[in-house]
């Protein structure tokens, strides 16, 4: 069997929604095509709490080890308690969940310049309000919040030495007008999509430029003999 390295997105909806069309997951797959698997574990309205009891199922000792894996949790944690038990985590707990998945991956081989965290976008509360009053409930999130575990993602990678994308602060950096990254108030646009993607793949590219393009390309292939081309690398 030939084996395509791969990089593991882990995350909620904004990294469940990646492989749209032109998101940033989308965008970094293809950047990468024939060098690495882009492998897609977003999912929807998770929260730390979930994601650290499901990581070792997703990645364990005993698979292929990715060669880089983001982790981008904490616009459900950072949810309104009283208005949104369900996901909402304490930020005590978020800060000490990130720190137990980074070092579960470090406890199967997977050091921490492979792992990348990301932190919740900012909130834009009166476009985010109205789907939550579409849906019946009073506006559940807060961008003072976000920042909070926006900023506690940041201290964690800095203490266990990952990269991070600290997305909160980068889109409002110098009063920049962040509601166009914004679709509807919490997930990502087409322009946040964007920006997304232009701050993760410096990071990426760095640890990834090394791997080789997957098999021979197609005018290097031995016509008359393609088994000495094509099998090469599993003989």
């Amino acid at each position: 069997m030939i084996c395509w390295p791969r990089l593991v997105l882990f995350g909620d909806s904004i990294t469940q929604f990646a492989f749209e069309a032109n998101a940033w997951g989308s965008v970094i797959a293809n950047k990468l095509i024939r060098k690495c698997d882009v492998i897609n574990r977003g999912l929807s309205g998770y929260n730390t709490r979930w994601a650290k009891i499901l990581l070792p199922r997703l990645i364990s000792d005993t698979a292929e080890k990715p060669v880089a894996i983001t982790i981008f949790f904490g616009a459900n944690d950072s949810s309104l308690k009283e208005e949104n038990p369900q996901q909402h985590v304490p930020l005590e707990e978020y800060t000490e969940n990130l720190r137990c998945m980074i070092q579960y991956l470090k406890s199967i081989n997977i050091t921490q310049d492979k792992i990348i965290l990301v932190t919740p976008p900012p909130i834009y509360e009166p476009a985010w309000e109205e789907q939550c009053l579409l849906k019946g409930c009073k506006l559940n999130r807060l961008n003072s919040a976000a920042g909070l575990y926006a900023k506690a993602c940041v201290q964690v990678a800095s203490e266990c030495g990952t990269e991070v994308v600290d997305l909160w602060s980068q889109m409002q950096e110098s009063g920049q007008d962040y509601t166009v990254y914004l679709s509807d108030g919490l997930h990502l646009s087409s322009e946040g999509n964007q920006f997304l993607e232009s701050s993760l793949w410096p990071i990426l590219e760095k640890k990834l430029s090394s791997l080789p393009f997957m098999l021979p390309y197609w005018n290097d292939v031995d016509n008359a003999n393609p088994e000495a081309s094509l099998l090469q690398e599993s003989s």
